[in-house]
């Protein structure tokens, strides 16, 4: 597809810079006078370049049937904006009433002839009145004959001194001449047009009160009057006037009264005047910019290749870029994008000063003027194309807007200093499409206006029209969005309302610095090692949970404050003490500082320590996100202290935006704390420990159970062991040949310590690893005490075990070799005669309960029974469970006995017992319920 400049070439004066004068030109009496521009002057060039929109359809209708004495409206009012088109529409009808070409020569005409019905249109004889041109009290000599008033005037340019002798007296007097000397006049030189323009500029100079050589307020009104009146009695005068239609335009008080006076004297007369449509627009600005089209081909192909990527990209885009008449509306407005006149149309057009039609003209002169020069290849003219770049161009826009735009371009929308470019220069992706431009002109194009007028409702553009203004076909719309995204976190001046993530947001420029500037100045004051950090410590306790699985979660915490206990804990190292796969010694130091030390004294249990540790590739990011979530409360907490004076879009706005950051903050913590640093060591001999790092996912669930993961994958943390691995630990670093029992407690408190043993969740896990050990006969004995090579308590196969200070855990064989030793020998001799068989330790059953139980006959029974047992204290819960069991419960089993059991305790201290074990002893005593528990 060939760019625009291939095909619609711009004419001339356009090319050349010169477009501006001769639209100066452009002025009713310079035509009048013969010293227009030659697209003005002569009626075929000026009909070549221009469209005959519907308004000026109608009106050269009226004019071309009044002339022929056919009919027609006698008086015609032109009131639109400023801008309108009424100065081309009168240049129209001045050139069809005084043409010195053929009819055929003006394109256009012949076929408007033919639908009023006509044959032909008479030429006529034309006076022009403008009111901008004369001064009330400054007659105008021609030749040696003084015309001081309208009427004056009026006459001399329909016959010169002929006619104005009808008016002479009236004109020296100062006042208007009746009806019928103006319809004399008329009749006498008819077919003739009266074209009257800006004549509320010429009444409002008289004073009230005062009569000038141009006659006074009243009797200008007067002549109006008589004129409108006169010119209805002569079948082929008509008259012309155009008048504001804003009371700004009127000027002053008394202009303001001129226009309404006006207004009342022409408002017998309906006016025909249709203002300019958008789609006429089209054809106006491309007549006068380009020559025609020579290639249509070539511009249907450009027209339809963005139909159809509008169509592909659905609902993205506005709703009537799926119609197919919007293909209709690119042919017409080609090279430049319909969407521009729409902006230019309806938002520009609403601040007073803009031209409708001159304005609109004056600036895609200067836009076109410099994309020639510059050598644009866009495929069309859109809004996100406009060289605000451009001095000239830029000044046509800012012209009408308050002081200040031009800060807010060079600082955010277009140049070499802008944060757009800058963005481009970082972002190759965007940089090939000037996306970061294009995205800010389209904004600036669609909302500066509303800073002039504060239309209510909704303010800006959204996502669908921004990415109208700047796609074109064969590109991507997510490098505009993409872009769009970046800009509003780093432009001052760019504002936005509702969710940026939803289409439904609108985005626009203003001249205030939005507070993002505020922000971004502000979060640029917090210190890294103390306001940053703090905030990240805060949005870490809400990511890592007060979950179940660590005992103890300490971040930022120096290891003089971790406990050195049994607990299994989490360290979160600071985020400079950082990790990479390339850079592991500053968050390796620190691990094995932490293991080794605690404060000022060493460390005993650095095995219950794993480390979370940030990635160093994402602390930048974080720091950021930190340093923003404390810039906008900040903020938010100077807006309810009314220390910063902001409107309540702002106040919104501030608030919203803290939200976003602080939900973005866990994020960005989740992403960068990514390394669970394990330190570990090979095994016993091994003098120097390691620290392993693993990586976290950071797009699963929570942080905590990600860690928990982790560590049970890969056997970081065991909650469940199985005997046979506690079996070989065991056999590996305690059992020896002379020593086959070690204490359970002290293999617990090693794993605590050491790096080499498994790091156990907690203690329940070795309970249970040796009461399923126990339970068989497979892997190890228990005992609670050894004397000499006697194990007290000793059991193999028996798991219901305790784990305390006097548990052992003996090698099996050597356990199998004590049973085998202590099992009792079988009886080889019958008991003596008279020899009592020894009392059994099952309860007897319940058929032979009672022969057993009762002596023989006549023997008295016994009534009590008293039992004493010392009881070594290293197996003194063994021995007392075994009495329980084995005494007390079988006189339990008389329901008629009545048990007691009395503990006796004594413990002597020949050194004296320490203050510590007195106040435990007692304490315990207390609670127990102890009867006697004294000391001497």
């Amino acid at each position: 597809m060939k760019p625009w400049r291939e095909i619609a070439v711009p004419h001339h004066d356009v090319l050349s810079g010169t477009f501006q004068q001769s639209e100066f030109a452009a002025d009713i009496t310079a035509v009048h006078m013969k010293r227009a521009s030659l697209e003005y002057q002569d009626a075929a060039p000026f009909f070549e370049r221009t469209y005959i929109t519907e308004g000026m359809r109608l009106l050269l209708t009226q004019v071309a049937q009044r002339l022929a004495g056919k009919g027609g409206e006698p008086v015609i009012q032109l009131q639109t904006a400023f801008g309108g088109g009424k100065t081309h529409t009168m240049l129209a009808v001045y050139h069809l009433a005084s043409r010195e070409c053929e009819l055929s020569q003006m394109a256009g005409i012949p076929e408007l002839i033919d639908r009023a019905g006509l044959m032909d249109v008479p030429k006529a004889r034309v006076a022009v009145i403008d009111g901008t041109d004369r001064a009330p009290g400054q007659p105008r000599m021609e030749g040696k004959q003084e015309i001081r008033t309208l009427w004056g005037e009026l006459a001399w340019q329909l016959g010169k001194a002929e006619a104005f002798e009808l008016v002479k007296d009236a004109d020296a007097s100062g006042t208007s001449p009746g009806k019928d000397v103006l319809r004399t006049l008329l009749e006498r030189y008819s077919p003739c047009v009266v074209l009257i323009d800006e004549l509320q500029a010429y009444v409002r100079q008289f004073p009230e009160g005062q009569q000038l050589s141009g006659g006074t307020y009243d009797s200008n009104l007067s002549f109006i009057q008589a004129l409108t009146e006169a010119v209805k009695l002569v079948p082929t005068a008509i008259v012309l006037a155009s008048l504001p239609e804003s009371e700004i335009e009127a000027g002053s008080q008394r202009g303001v009264a001129a226009l309404r006076a006006l207004e009342k004297t022409f408002g017998r007369v309906q006016a025909l005047w249709k203002p300019v449509a958008t789609e006429e627009a089209f054809e106006i600005v491309r007549r006068r910019l380009f020559e025609p089209v020579r290639d249509a081909a070539a511009r249907d192909a450009v027209c339809r290749a963005f139909a159809d990527a509008y169509v592909a990209e659905g609902a993205k885009l506005p709703s009537e870029t799926q119609e197919r008449r919007y293909y209709d509306r690119l042919v017409q407005a080609y090279p430049i994008h319909p969407e521009v006149f729409d902006r230019l149309y309806e938002d520009w057009t609403t601040i007073d000063g803009f031209q409708r039609t001159r304005g609109v003209l004056k600036l895609m002169a200067k836009v076109i003027y410099r994309l020639w020069k510059d050598d644009n290849k866009d495929l069309m003219v859109l809004p996100g194309t406009l060289p605000l770049y451009d001095g000239s161009s830029r000044s046509e826009l800012t012209y009408y807007l308050p002081a200040g735009w031009d800060a807010v371009i060079d600082r955010d929308i277009d140049g070499d200093r802008a944060e757009t470019t800058e963005l481009e220069n970082k972002e190759p992706r965007f940089g090939q499409l000037h996306a970061a431009r294009r995205v800010a002109r389209t904004i600036f194009l669609g909302s500066a206006p509303s800073s002039v007028v504060h239309q209510s409702g909704i303010r800006g553009l959204d996502r669908a029209r921004i990415l109208l203004g700047c796609l074109q076909p064969g590109q991507a719309s997510s490098n505009y969005t993409d872009a769009l995204n970046r800009l509003s976190d780093r432009l001052h001046y760019l504002n936005s309302s509702g969710d940026r993530t939803q289409d439904a947001t609108r985005y626009w420029f203003d001249t205030r610095a939005n507070l993002r500037r505020e922000m971004e100045d502000r979060k640029r004051r917090y210190n890294d090692e103390t306001d940053v950090r703090g905030m990240i410590a805060e949005g870490m306790k809400r990511v890592v949970g007060a979950g179940s699985f660590f005992d103890g979660t300490h971040i930022f915490t120096p290891h003089g404050d971790v406990p050195d206990d049994s607990g299994l804990r989490l360290v979160v190292l600071p985020p400079k003490i950082w990790h990479s796969r390339d850079e592991v010694r500053i968050a390796e130091e620190a691990v094995l500082d932490y293991i080794r030390n605690n404060g000022l004294k060493p460390r005993y249990r650095g095995n219950r320590l794993l480390f979370l540790a940030a990635d160093h590739g994402a602390l930048a990011r974080l720091n950021d996100a930190a340093r923003i979530v404390l810039a906008w409360g900040s903020i938010v907490e100077d807006i309810k202290q009314g220390r910063l004076n902001v409107d309540l879009l702002q106040q919104r706005q501030a608030e919203k935006e803290l939200q976003t950051a602080q939900d973005v903050l866990p994020r960005a913590i989740r992403e960068c704390f990514k390394w669970l640093l394990c330190p570990g060591q090979e095994n016993a001999t091994d003098p120097k420990p390691h620290v392993e790092a693993f990586a976290l996912n950071t797009s699963g669930g929570s942080l905590g159970s990600e860690i928990e993961r982790v560590c049970l994958d890969n056997e970081l943390v065991i909650t469940t062991w199985s005997p046979i691995h506690l079996r070989a630990k065991l056999k590996e670093l305690y059992w020896r040949p002379n020593e086959p029992a070690a204490k359970a407690i002290a293999f617990w408190e090693d794993t605590l310590r050491y790096l080499y043993l498994p790091r156990l969740k907690d203690r329940e896990v070795l309970t249970k690893a040796i009461r399923n050990g126990a339970a068989s006969r497979d892997f190890f004995g228990t005992a609670y005490g050894q004397n000499g090579e006697v194990f007290e308590g000793f059991h193999l196969g028996m798991g219901d075990v305790q784990l305390d200070d006097t548990l052992l855990l003996i090698e099996l064989e050597a356990a199998k070799t004590f049973e085998e030793a202590n099992r009792p020998k079988p009886e080889s001799e019958p008991p003596k005669p008279h020899e009592e068989p020894l009392p059994r330790k099952d309860p007897p059953a319940k058929d032979d309960e009672r022969s057993r139980q009762d002596p023989p006959p006549g023997q008295p029974k016994p009534r009590s029974f008293h039992g004493t047992a010392d009881i070594p204290p290293a197996t003194a819960k063994m021995r007392m469970i075994q009495l329980a069991e084995e005494i007390v419960s079988l006189l339990m089993t008389d329901p008629n006995a009545q048990v007691r059991v009395t503990v006796e305790i004594a413990a002597d201290f020949p050194d004296g017992a320490g203050d510590q074990i007195k106040r435990a002893v007692s304490e315990n005593a207390r609670s127990l319920g102890l009867k006697i528990a004294d000391w001497e």
